[in-house]
Formats: structure tokens, C-alpha cells, sequence
């Protein structure tokens, strides 16, 4: 059997929608720019830190789940629930590092479209990605309550 075949069938990739969100964010300040934050601030540093926060916990998570021989791609299917590293702490620890990335840049940015466009993406990943992967799950051992 094809592994895609077991796969959830979400409605976009993570990444894709993340970088979707930049694009639009950055398209959509370029239109008609909206700082925000007060322009004494130094907010490239600020942001900077709060991006390599964010990259800092997606390697980890990634790290994490394929130590112990699961997929990370959506794409393909999980084939067994990570309870270490950072997935003690959140279910989703990878979705997590992409909001605070969106919100780094955000700041970095002084873009106040940027912070918008974390709407849109969390209800992209919301409704086109977690459920879908939940659905997946019904049924698995340790699995209650992965909402």
C-alpha cells in the first residue's frame, strides 16, 4: 500500500500556507503600509529575537518526531504519537513555531499586516489541516483529547 494512501487529506501544506500568509503580508504593506509598533522601538532586534525563538523550537520539534521514526510532512502518514521533547508541552509544537515566526517577522517588519495574516493562517490550520490529521488519529491509544 502507498503510504499517501493512509495520509490525512488536508487542504494545504503547513509551510505553503505559512508562506502564503508572508507573501500576502508583505504584499499587503507594500500596498498600503500599517507599522506596528511606535517608531522609536528597536524593533528588528525584538523580532529577530522572537524569529530565531521560533525557528529554534520547529528544529526541535522536527528533531523529536523523527528520533522516534515518524513523518513529519502532512503528506505522509504519522505513525506514532510523540509524547517527548516539545510535544510534552503542545500537541502541535510545529504549527506553534510558525505562529511565533509569522509574529517575529511581524515585529521585525514593523508590519501590522504580517500580525493580521496569523488569522487567516490559524484557520487554515485550524480547519484545512488539524482536523483532517485528528480524524486520522480516532481510535489511536493516548489520543484523547488531542483538540
Amino acid at each position: 500500500m502507498d503510504d499517501r494512501e493512509d495520509a490525512a487529506r488536508v487542504i494545504i501544506r503547513p509551510p505553503l500556507a505559512w508562506g502564503l500568509a508572508v507573501i500576502a503580508g508583505l504584499a499587503l504593506d507594500w500596498l498600503a503600509p500599517l507599522p506596528l509598533l511606535p517608531a522609536d522601538l528597536p524593533a528588528g532586534g525584538l523580532g529577530a529575537m522572537v524569529f530565531v525563538l521560533a525557528l529554534a523550537l520547529f528544529a526541535w520539534a522536527i528533531v523529536t518526531i523523527t528520533r522516534v521514526g515518524s513523518n513529519v510532512p502532512t503528506n505522509l502518514p504519522t505513525t506514532t504519537i510523540v509524547e517527548s521533547g516539545p510535544y510534552r508541552f503542545t500537541r502541535n509544537p510545529i504549527y506553534l513555531a510558525m505562529f511565533l515566526g509569522l509574529i517575529g517577522l511581524a515585529i521585525a517588519f514593523d508590519n501590522l499586516w504580517l500580525l493580521m495574516m496569523l488569522v487567516p493562517f490559524a484557520l487554515v490550520v485550524r480547519y484545512g489541516v488539524c482536523r483532517p490529521l485528528r480524524s486520522r488519529f480516532e481510535g489511536w491509544p493516548n489520543c484523547e483529547g488531542l483538540e
